[in-house]
Order: structure tokens, then sequence, then C-alpha cells
């Protein structure tokens, strides 16, 4: 009986033997007669030995493979055994420094790679199976391009590839030497590589080192992967190369592989020569070589023209300004494009709010606010208004020196206030703070401008939009009122013809979000409210971090005021030197500015009066200031986001040049 078993189990150990009949082979050249290398594509083999993927064929592919299939695996479902192989290449470029294509050592499931794709894919894959579990390959990349398709991480990189060319790990090509400091390496050179794979830890090892250096210690690309899923139980082992655009060759010089051991060092003294290139040749490189002296004589100055003709051009473009004959009258206070730009350094974001820009010539520092402005009929209305109020002088006025206009921007120049705008010194109080005797003077100094707007000058002028970050400090703490953005003009004893809503939210008058019109009236509201951000410190509208509920500073003050105790109110920042009457006035003077009914505010003349001490104050006791909501004009059916609004003809605010 046992003599009857011993056949078939010699026979199915040949059988066996057939499908793993070498399980270690090793090649110091390709020298024939060679029958266990398989080609095909443009790969050849040398007469000295070289085994050559692709010559200078552009958008091509070759492959080598070894004849005979290697069993990796002990059955289907078992796991890979570990296997080792080394081998020399070298990518040789008819143009130094430069390739369009690159190699691959591959372990494939047959020893053909049909559908195999050019330039990034190395006659692997394509764009279309590229990531599919099915192809059952894995390879090690040498590519010498840089493909965004597949994250490749520059054009000299070593992957590791797991059916994709998108590889699994990377690695700018290079070693590790003896004092563990990485050198960079070209792979348009000639050099080493070793793969190894440990079957029990599952670990692939990646190394290369220059020619005739030995295997560094610290692996290229490590990883931890178990090929198990991915390698069939027989497959081919090989290699793949491709070309792209540029004049290059991959050329094999000697291979060893071992299954379940350490590959053969190969014998490099054995290892065959590379060809050199003939540079007298009338390749592309000896063409461009004894050319480009002559092409490069006639092209310079050909580039050159044509760059400062570009840069002219576009240079004119850039600064262009379109002057309509309604500009005419308006010439003198015009300013050019050109000189704000330079002014501004290109109205370069990191000058928002910074430090003012210099008007050329006159070296005047200036701020600078871009306005957008849609309607030609509005614009031309807009820059007659702006003309007027720049021939206004008061000292608490910020001065407008002009406009420029390009298509439909303004852009306002006024002068550079040095200390910036009241509401960083409000608000930001931990950082930087205003005394009182500083406070007092500024509200003076904000309540005589617009006095001075409403009933000094030769028109009334309604500002629109006074707030704290409107208010401009100069070098003196002196407030100045800015932004005559929104301002609308009208004669003494006319109503202005507004029944656009415009303005902050906050700061706008129930009677102005009722009726669209804006008055003097409207302006004093706005003050009442810029009075208690002033004495309070605090902003009109604050968000409470415990309960996310909404506090309304005017609501705020008017509680305090009916309890007997309106003081509490202040700014605690003021400390113990303010004077206490002051304060108490400026908060009550802020209630009944902000009153809802526009008859019962004062003037900006009585307002006047009253920070002078030139009257007294009337005893709000007596007035309707029983509903906050009235007194607010802020639940009129108009929420937050009714009354965000801009002006007139969707105007927009950036100020450019900083120190606003």
């Amino acid at each position: 009986m046992f003599l009857k078993f011993l056949p078939i189990v010699f026979f199915f150990s040949l059988l066996l033997q057939s499908s793993s009949q070498t399980l270690d082979f090793t090649y110091n050249g390709f020298h024939p007669p060679l029958t266990n290398i398989s080609i095909e594509g443009i790969a050849t083999i040398t007469p000295n030995g070289l085994l050559k993927l692709t010559n200078i064929s552009m958008q091509r592919t070759g492959h080598a493979f070894y004849t005979k299939p290697i069993r990796f695996k002990d059955s289907p479902t078992g796991t890979v055994s570990s296997f080792s192989t080394t081998f020399v290449f070298a990518i040789h470029s008819e143009i130094p420094t430069l390739s369009s294509g690159g190699m691959a050592f591959v372990v494939a499931p047959n020893s053909t790679l049909p559908f195999g794709s050019p330039f990034q894919y190395l006659g692997l894959l394509n764009v279309k199976n590229n990531g599919n579990d099915d192809d059952h390959i894995f390879a090690v990349e040498l590519d010498t391009i840089v493909s965004i398709e597949l994250n490749d991480i520059d054009n000299n990189h070593v992957g590791i590839d797991i059916n994709s060319l998108n590889s699994v790990k990377s690695s700018p090509a290079g070693y590790w030497d003896e004092k563990d400091q990485f050198n960079n390496l070209t792979l348009i050179s000639r050099m080493q590589v070793w793969v190894d794979y440990d079957g029990h830890t599952h670990r692939i090892d990646v190394t290369m080192a220059p020619f005739n250096e030995n295997k560094p210690r610290k692996p290229l690309v490590s990883i931890v992967r178990d090929l198990s899923s991915v390698l069939l139980q027989d497959m081919y082992v090989g290699f793949s190369s491709a070309t792209g655009s540029m004049l290059s060759e991959h050329f094999v010089l000697g291979w060893s592989f071992r299954l379940e051991g350490k590959a053969q060092p190969l014998a490099l003294a054995k290892l065959p020569k590379l060809p050199v290139w003939d540079s007298k040749s009338s390749g592309v490189y000896g063409f461009l070589k004894n050319s480009m002296p002559l092409i490069s004589l006639l092209l310079i100055p050909l580039l050159l023209i044509i760059f400062l003709v570009r840069f002219i051009v576009r240079r004119r473009r850039k600064f262009a300004e379109e002057l309509e004959d309604w500009e005419t009258e308006f010439g003198k206070n015009r300013l050019r494009f050109k000189d704000l730009y330079y002014a501004t350094k290109g109205f370069k974001d990191k000058n928002l709010l910074g430090s003012g820009g210099f008007l050329p010539k006159t070296k005047k520092e200036i701020a600078v606010k871009r306005v957008s402005n849609e309607s030609r009929q509005g614009l031309k209305e807009f820059v007659a208004e702006i003309v007027s109020i720049r021939q206004m002088s008061h000292r608490n006025l910020v001065p407008l020196l002009g406009y420029c206009r390009r298509r439909d921007e303004l852009l306002l120049v006024y002068d550079y206030m040095p200390n910036g705008s009241l509401d960083k010194y409000l608000y930001n109080s931990s950082i930087v703070t205003l005394d009182w005797r500083q406070r007092f003077k500024v509200i003076k100094g904000v309540a005589s401008a617009l006095f001075y707007l409403h009933e000094e000058w030769e028109q009334v002028v309604i500002h629109r939009d006074i707030k704290a970050s409107n208010v401009l400090l100069d070098a003196e703490l002196n407030g100045r009122v800015g932004d005559f953005g929104l301002a609308r003009l009208c004669d003494h004893g006319s109503d202005p013809q507004t029944t656009r809503v415009v303005g902050t939210w906050g700061y706008l008058a129930p009677d102005h979000v009722r009726t669209g019109r804006a008055t003097t009236a409207t302006d004093v509201f706005a003050f009442g409210v810029l009075l208690l951000e002033v004495a309070c410190g605090r902003r009109l509208i604050e968000i409470v971090n415990s309960s996310d509920e909404t506090v309304l500073l005017v609501e705020l003050v008017y509680g305090f005021w009916i309890r007997g105790n309106i003081l509490d109110a202040r700014d605690p920042n003021l400390g113990s030197e303010y004077d206490q009457r002051e304060v108490e006035m400026v908060l009550k003077l802020g209630l009944l500015c902000s009153h809802a009914d526009p008859q019962t505010r004062p003037t900006m003349r009585q307002v006047l009066q009253y920070l002078r001490g030139d009257a007294m104050l009337p005893d709000l006791s007596l007035l309707d200031l029983g509903e906050s909501e009235k007194m607010l004009g802020m639940n009129h059916g108009f929420s937050e986001s009714s009354c965000m609004f801009t002006s007139r003809s969707s105007t927009a605010y950036s100020v450019l040049s900083g120190g606003r």
C-alpha cells in the first residue's frame, strides 16, 4: 500500500515544482543566450548585457519579466512568503537632469501588462483600472515626474504602490548614512535598490544607495502591510517603464531575487557599462546645445520687447480713469487714482486701519475710503455733495481733501487721524482707555461739529452716520467727526429730500425708520446713543455670555435712572477721578437725545449749552420715558436684519490706507 502511495506523492511534488521551479536567481548583467527573461513593448536587451526597458521614443512603454511564475503562497488563501530583491538601475537622459518618465519593480499576476499607459502610469495601470483591487499589483516606483492626479510628492521620488499608482507611502529619493543623516539622490543616475518583505511581520522595506555603496542600515520607505490579499498564489516578477515627452532611457544593469531569504548580492564590478550620449549627434540635445546661443541671441530681445509692451499696456489700463463731462466743474477736487494707489501701497490689506499713506509731492498723510455706487445719476449728485462738504472748515471735522472716481467706485480722501477712532478706546478698555476729562472733551467736540453742520454752515448737513467708529481722534485727542459718505445737504428752512433709510443699526432713530426721512433730529438721536457709549464704556448692544441674552445699553441706563442710581451706569474704568455732575448730566442727556419723539429731543445748539453749563438740563421725570421700547424705538416692527441699511445705491465701505 505504501509503495502505491509513493508515486502519487511524487507526482504532486512535480506539479508543485513546475509552478514554482525557481526560488532564487541572480543576473549580473543580461548576457545572451538568455532564455528566462521575456520582454515586450519597446524593451530590448543590448549586446553588452543591458536590460533596456525604454528608448528615446515618446509616450511608450516597456516591460521585462522573469518568464516563470513564482509561488508566493502555499495555498490560494495562505499568507505570502517572505521575499527579497535587489537591482541596479539607471535613468539615462539625453538632456542631463531632465526626464519625463519612470520605472518600477513589479509583482504582477501575469508577465504582460497590456493595459498599462505611459507617462505617469509607468506602463503598469491606466486611468480606468488604477486603484482596482482586482489588479493584484505590487510595485515599487522610481518616478521622475510629478502628477497631481496621482498625488505625487515631487518629480524625484520612490513609492510603494498597491493596486494603484497613488502610492501608499513615498519619499524623495535618497538614503540615510551611518550618521543617520539623510542624503538626497537624483533618480536620473545609476544606483542600487533593495526591496524586502517579511512574511511574518508584513513589513515592506525599500532601501536605495548610490552605485558601489553598501546597503544602508535604515530603509528609505517602510510600511507594514499584509500582501496576502494582494498577491495571488503564483505571480510574476519583473520591471515596467514608460516615457513621456522628454528623451530618456531606462536600464536595469543587474538583478537578484530570492523567496524565503535575502537576495544574493550583485557583483557590481561585472555589471555592463551604460552607453554614452553623442552630444554631436542630430538628437535634441545636440541640436539644443549647438543652436541655443543663436536662439538666445534672437529670442531674448524679442521676449524683452513683448514683456515691456505688456507691462506698459497693463500699467495704463490699471491706472486708467474716466473723466465725464459733469466732472469738469469738480476738476480741482479730483485726485489721481495713481497717486492714491501708491500712497496706500496698492490698497494692501495690511494697511487696513493701520498707518496712513502719503500723497506724492505734498507728502500729506492721508486716509482713503472706498465707496461703491451703482447709480450714475446718484453718483453725480453724490460727488456734488462731497465737493460741497469739502468746503467746510471746522476744528472738529476731519478735513475731506478730495475724491477720485474709478468706474462705479468712489475713493474719498481724508486727513489722517493718528489716534484712530473713538471706539477702540471705549470697548477695548483693557488695552487703552481715556479718562473722563478726555472723554468729555471729545463729547463737546462732536457736539460742536454737529452744531456747525446743522446751523452754522451755509447749508444744512445731515451726517446720518454718527457713531463711535466715525469719531476720530487727532494727535491731541480732539474728537473729529469724519466719514461723510452718507451725508445729505439741504437749504436752511427746507426739508431734505430723503426717503431711504440709511445708517447703522442701533443708531437709527425710530422716526427715520418709519418715514425714511433723515433730519437734524435723527443725528441728535445717534449722538444721544454715542453719549451713553462714551459714559458707560459699553457697546450699544451686548450679549451676556451666561444666558445669551441681549442687553441694550439705553435700557440699562434707563433702569439705573428709574432706580435713582444712574451714576452706577458709568464706565468702571473711569476710576475715582471724574466729575460726578458731568457724568450724570451726560448720561441723562444721552437718554434725552435718544427719546423716541423727535420733538422732545434737544437741538444741537441746546446740547452745546447743556454741555458748556450755559443751560440746565430739563427734569427727565417730567418727560414720557416710561416705556423703554418707546424711548428706544427698537420694537416698531423692525428686526435687526431689516435695519442693517447701507447708503444710497448700495454704498459699501472699506477703509483702505488705514488710520481712520
